[in-house]
């Protein structure tokens, strides 16, 4: 989970649309993350949407900054190690970081700085998991049986509360947590979205027409797509939708046409609208099957299969000790005296019982009280929430 994620947009007209590289996900965003600000506002203490960013960032990274973030506090609570940040290319200012929340948070709300510290990272969790709930909720999804992925920097270090607040029992770690959105553009497979307008009731639909629009839609998908002599290579897949709703709807759903492929027949359309109804259902509790649907266009997503690169699997030859030693963290409402593991020494199956911390070069780890990490043989992190 992380916030602020830049929007993919794609080129838009009456007739088709298409993406190049990415294909289009559906994103929500909230305005909680390392660089945002807290501030007291009208006697209660509030937490983003506006950040600090990067330049000048949190006041601990010494640049000029002058509001205390959410870094702030996780430099407060002794989840970030002042002396080691960001691979020990960075050394953070921990008594300026104390100081902002005590003028700007502890004072106006009559508080201690540990306690105004303990307010922000609470705060920030639970808008975080909130944001969560209102998406799974608008889903109609329970996110308790599901995995919790966390990347970026800040991430791992709060995953561990908003699963516990959510109900989520497992939690994983890309080991590449910080580059984890520049490592998905890289290994992404090239995908090219045509659409075409085609508004008519499903009983009146004229098949030779559909597979003629398909029929263009896939030579120019292929076209974008095959383009260069080096590209001729790529193997193509092709997937076909159709963009259905009831009388008076002014949304639509993309439906996957039914079939083997080929020419779509009377027989693949009818299988497609019974496909409609059931995900009707499910995405909004009811099905109406005594209303002829409409089908409003037609989709082709062609995406070129790439090669994927093996990643890479840990040694399972130690290197020295990863228990670096510990330093006091803030759990269940007091300092504790807590072991901090070095990532990059630790070795497939080995697993750490928490409190604890987990330093990588450019993420930190924070595994709570009655969790547990698991390093896998690529070095990803699978937290278990709970005994």
């Amino acid at each position: 989970m992380r916030g602020g994620e830049p929007e993919v947009k794609a080129g838009w007209n009456w007739h088709h649309r298409y993406l190049v590289g990415l294909p289009m996900v559906d994103v929500q965003t909230v305005g909680a993350g390392g660089g945002s600000i807290a501030c007291v506002d009208a006697g209660a203490l509030k937490v983003g949407p506006q950040s600090a960013g990067s330049e000048p960032g949190p006041v601990c990274y010494g640049r000029g900054g002058t509001e205390p973030t959410v870094t702030d506090a996780n430099v407060v609570l002794g989840y970030l190690n002042p002396d080691t940040f960001c691979g020990g290319t960075m050394r953070l200012d921990a008594e300026g970081a104390t100081a902002a929340i005590r003028e700007r948070v502890a004072k106006p709300l009559g508080l201690g700085v540990v306690e105004a510290a303990d307010g922000i990272f609470r705060l920030v969790n639970a808008n975080m998991a909130n944001a969560v709930r209102r998406a799974s909720a608008q889903k109609g999804i329970d996110p308790r049986p599901l995995t919790l992925v966390v990347y970026g920097g800040n991430g791992p270090v709060h995953a561990g509360m908003q699963a516990a607040e959510l109900g989520i029992r497992r939690i994983f770690v890309p080991k590449l947590s910080p580059a984890f959105s520049a490592l998905g553009l890289l290994l992404t497979d090239h995908v090219v979205d045509e659409m075409r307008s085609y508004v008519t009731p499903v009983g009146r639909v004229d098949l030779a027409r559909v597979n003629r629009l398909f029929d263009e839609m896939e030579s120019q998908a292929a076209r974008a797509l095959l383009g260069g002599a080096a590209r001729r290579k790529r193997r193509v897949r092709y997937e076909r939708m159709a963009a259905l709703c009831y009388p008076g709807q002014t949304f639509d759903m993309p439906v996957p046409l039914a079939g083997p492929g080929g020419p779509i027949t009377a027989r693949a359309l009818g299988a497609t609208v019974e496909r409609f109804h059931r995900m009707h259902e499910e995405l909004h509790t009811y099905a109406s099957r005594d209303q002829e649907p409409i089908l409003r266009g037609l989709r082709v997503k062609a995406v070129a299969v790439e090669t994927k690169p093996a990643l890479p699997k840990l040694s399972r030859k130690a290197r020295g000790n990863p228990r670096v030693g510990a330093r006091k963290a803030f759990f269940r409402g007091r300092y504790v005296a807590t072991p901090v593991y070095e990532g990059p020494r630790l070795v497939p199956g080995q697993t750490i019982l928490g409190p604890a911390i987990v330093e990588e070069p450019f993420t930190t780890i924070v595994v709570y009280p009655g969790q547990r990490a698991t390093v896998d043989a690529w070095g990803n992190y699978a937290i278990t929430v709970g005994r």
